[in-house]
């Protein structure tokens, strides 16, 4: 399978775009007034809808709420909250007062919190709920210049700066009300190369920086992925992702281009028992819900045992030859054919059933995902489209599609954006969907963006005969052994984690050393399903993580994985930590990937124990 080259009509599409969300939010709301744009959970988990228009009127209001505090153009916003649809109504309204958004994901510390606001000069901001407000009242003296919170949840402590979603709106109302015209003038206002948002990576490493994102480059995103053609307005996207991340925005800036409905909720623990209910046909997603997903079929079938496994084993091993064939793009035999269509009907429809049974594919990003996860995934007739890009490209540069795709890579270009590969191996990327800097930080800045426009991307890939990209490692991740040879340890670990669905979390480790040891977390599930099938039935996670019978397992599987790698790469020792990594511990970021430098440093006793 070849990637597909922009045609001149996809280019006319992009070339066609509004120049700015703004335009394109409200373009949208002109053709599409009536149908679904957005559903939500209420507070009973009752599933609530809100039309295009009925979208369009509150954000007008909160666009003129925001006028009516003052909010000058391109001034700052912030958002701190996590994944529900208020957050969209928000974004939209900043947008649309022709101000510019500040994330904030509601994990992020009151310190790092009052640094960002600073940072960005925010002056107002919308606190999902009083835990967020508190962290502006214990940092009130370094963020003076922040006037206003905005809660979308009652607030009940009593601070007279402190307004309720509901009273910005109103405000917003009364004002329209003397200036009817405030928002369609502000929105005039805004150009192409206007700021619209300003995203703080969450960063494996050191403070966050601030990424200046234009309008462009988010209308581009979204005309991009809508001349590719692969969604309509009669899709159903499930939008779980912290939109505090650039692949959150993108979906948004993708639906307004495209005009289809999402069914929006960030509770992680919901995420299956939602897609049974919204049964969506599409979905973006990190890696880690796909692995927690795989590992989470797989334990199930681990507690059933007997006859039932045995048949998922079985139609696993059917579908997977039936996957293969397909993509090498070999006939399907008659008897394999019909082994298949048996397999899907006892066992793969129930996969997908899980899904809701109506996904036509997913869309994964912010991390590699395990190119055996992937092809498990299409064995059971659920594709998921790799696709690729940084907060630095407005999320997107490249992606596969449903009729062009190659499992392993993170597809080819978007129509309108260049990629190529620098003499050192690193990605560069080029269009205008690249940042306009580091705010406030102009070395760094210069040092991204390194002539002509091309953005060096800090990731190591390469572009194969078909012209698919893929990324074998973060520049700054690989590694030099003692003995000089370099390791990319996230190939590695995605290599890992495709073997077995008992893995969470993996990190290899090796730095200056002269072998390679690794961490490795347990995925809490599937291991107390195998732990049930191994003689270790009722026991905790940690002495699961302890006993002999997994280290047994993990051996085996690293066995296998070392079989796979050169002799420099494979694994010599290897620890099960006693609990999984996670966002709270910050060992993870709230795009669920792993920070080396902090894992290391608290588990530096067992790392070097393993070189003593």
């Amino acid at each position: 399978m070849k990637a597909v080259a922009a045609t001149p009509e996809e280019l006319a599409i992009i070339g066609g775009r509004p120049p700015s969300v703004a335009h394109m939010f409200f373009a949208r709301v002109a053709e599409s007034g009536d149908r679904e744009a957005i559903r939500y959970p209420d507070a009973d988990d009752v599933w609530q809808s809100l039309t295009w228009r009925e979208v369009g009127d509150r954000v007008t209001r909160i666009a003129a709420g925001l006028v009516a505090l003052g909010i000058e153009p391109e001034q700052r916003v912030a958002i701190a909250a996590g994944t529900r649809y208020e957050w969209v109504l928000a974004d939209l309204g900043i947008n649309a007062a022709a101000a510019a958004t500040t994330t904030v994901y509601p994990s992020t510390g009151a310190e790092d919190t009052a640094y960002i606001l600073s940072d960005s000069d925010s002056r107002v901001v919308f606190a999902e709920d009083d835990e967020q407000v508190k962290k502006l009242i214990e940092q009130r003296e370094a963020i003076p210049k922040v006037t206003t919170a905005i809660t979308f949840e009652p607030s009940a402590l009593g601070e007279d700066w402190v307004l309720g979603l509901d009273e910005l709106e109103q405000k917003g109302a009364k004002y329209l009300a003397d200036h009817p015209t405030v928002i369609e003038e502000r929105v005039d206002s805004i150009a192409p190369d206007s700021l619209a948002t300003l995203i703080y990576t969450s960063g494996t490493t050191g403070r966050p920086k601030g990424v200046r994102l234009s309008h462009d480059g988010w209308t581009f995103e979204g005309y991009a992925l809508r001349a590719g053609g692969f969604l309509t307005e009669d899709d159903l996207e499930f939008r779980w992702l912290p939109l505090a991340h650039s692949f959150g925005k993108v979906l948004l800036t993708c639906q307004l281009a495209v005009g289809y409905a999402c069914a929006i909720d960030g509770r992680v623990p919901k995420i299956v028992p939602n897609l049974a209910i919204v049964k969506p046909t599409f979905m973006g997603a990190a890696p880690r819900i796909f692995e927690k997903a795989y590992g989470g079929v797989n334990a199930m079938m681990e507690q059933e045992g007997g006859a039932k496994l045995k048949l998922f084993r079985w139609a696993e091993k059917v579908a997977l030859e039936h996957s293969r064939a397909i993509r090498a793009e070999k006939p399907v035999s008659p008897i394999l054919k019909a082994r298949f269509a048996l397999a899907d009907r006892l066992v793969l429809s129930k996969v997908r059933d899980r899904f809701g049974g109506r996904v036509r594919f997913f869309i994964s990003g912010a991390a590699a995902l395990s190119k055996d996860v992937g092809e498990w995934f299409h064995a059971a007739g659920l594709l998921i489209l790799e696709g690729y890009g940084l907060t630095e490209t407005s999320a997107g540069a490249t992606v596969n599609r449903p009729d062009a795709y190659k499992l392993g890579t993170v597809g080819f270009p978007f129509p309108g954006c260049e990629v190529k590969i620098a003499e050192d191996g690193e990605v560069l990327i080029k269009g205008p969907n690249v940042m306009r800097g580091y705010h406030n930080l102009s070395e760094e800045t210069e040092a991204a963006l390194i002539g002509d426009g091309w953005f060096a991307s800090g990731d190591i890939g390469e572009i194969d005969e078909d012209g698919f990209l893929r990324i074998t490692d973060r520049k700054k991740d690989l590694f030099k052994t003692s003995g000089g040879k370099y390791i990319a340890p996230t190939y590695i670990e995605g290599m890992f984690k495709g073997l077995t669905p008992l893995v969470s979390n993996v990190l290899v480790h090796g730095n200056e050393r002269n072998f390679c040891s690794a961490l490795i977390a347990l995925e809490a599930d599937a291991a107390l399903a195998w732990a049930s099938q191994h003689g270790l039935a009722g026991k905790s996670y940690t002495e699961i993580a302890a006993s002999p019978q997994v280290h047994e397992e993990l051996q085996r599987v690293i066995d296998e994985l070392n079989s796979k790698l050169n002799r420099w790469e494979t694994i010599k020792k290897f620890a099960v930590l006693d609990r999984d990594l996670s966002v709270e511990s910050g060992e993870l970021t709230p795009s669920l990937k792993v920070k080396r430098k902090v894992v290391e440093d608290n588990y530096r006793d067992i790392l070097e124990g393993f070189y003593s």
